[in-house]
């Protein structure tokens, strides 16, 4: 799976915020790939075997069903609402956080769903695979360290600009002046969210190589169950404290860019979601 599509739809703070920032139309390609649900994609740093892919690659097809034809009709009733709010031009902080409230409702049904299958893979993964899991989450943290962390916080902050003003453009069509320094704004309030960003990551990726030294216990499957479906409870406290003021600082933003958005913007933002809302209703399940 390419990166560019697991960010497709890989939840984020908030849903909302996910299709005004993320550059992919192709819902229905990235939809195929139910794995990006599992926090910071293990795909990316476990090797499976043929005969491990082979079977994972059957349980997403019926996972892949159950998801296509028991949550994605909800998922269209959620955009319209969505595009409700935008066409009315009445986003406010509230209503942010009610639809985050929804969205993250409806992954948790998924990690439900598609834990016993993960337990099942992982059970079977051999030592030499664990290990070589953990040289690459060591691998990873030290990229992304080196990325966002070992660089001068003015740097920092300019480049987490730049890459919202990148993610934003396509959805208003180019953004003001002012929107622009809104976004830099919203960038500079973040300060050094990089680092306690990084830490849990690394955290949560010692957990989950804790389990994995365990995977041969009676109790690993809700032990796995909880890692991924209860993240919150393994958050490190700097990281807690960090994410509640970058969630908040990104609904500000969101209510703060729509208040600066012209007729033409929000034309375009509506136009965008309605592309993305006709490429859920065009996937097969949904005409079956």
């Amino acid at each position: 799976m390419s990166a560019r599509l697991s960010r497709c739809l890989r939840p984020v703070l908030l849903i909302f915020a996910s299709l005004l920032l993320l550059s992919c139309t192709r819902l229905d390609l990235a939809y195929r790939n139910l794995d990006v649900l599992v926090p910071w994609s293990l795909g990316d740093y476990l090797d499976m075997n043929r005969q491990q892919k082979t079977w994972l690659g059957d349980r997403l097809k019926q996972q892949l069903s159950w998801h296509c034809k028991t949550q994605l009709p909800g998922y269209l009733t959620w955009l319209d609402g969505i595009r409700q709010m935008v066409a009315s031009n009445q986003v406010t902080d509230q209503q942010l956080q009610d639809r985050t409230v929804e969205a993250r409702q409806a992954v948790a049904r998924v990690a439900e769903q598609i834990t016993p299958s993960a337990a099942q893979l992982l059970r079977g993964m051999d030592d030499e695979q664990v290990r070589e899991m953990r040289q690459n989450f060591a691998k990873d943290i030290e990229e992304r360290q080196a990325k966002y962390v070992k660089t001068p916080l003015t740097r920092q902050i300019e480049e987490r600009g730049a890459r919202m003003e990148k993610r934003l453009s396509p959805w208003f069509g180019g953004l003001s002046p002012e929107q622009k320094a809104r976004v830099a704004s919203w960038s500079a309030q973040l300060g050094e969210q990089n680092r306690a960003w990084i830490a849990n990551r690394a955290h949560w990726q010692a957990e989950f190589s804790t389990l994995m030294d365990q995977r041969h216990q009676d109790d690993f499957e809700p032990r796995l169950g909880r890692l991924l479906k209860e993240r919150e409870r393994f958050w490190t406290p700097e990281y807690r404290a960090a994410f509640a003021n970058t969630e908040a600082q990104l609904r500000s933003l969101l209510v703060d860019l729509m208040a600066q958005s012209s007729a033409e913007q929000r034309q375009q933002l509506d136009q965008r979601l309605g592309k993305v809302r006709q490429d859920f209703s065009e996937l097969k399940c949904l005409k079956s």
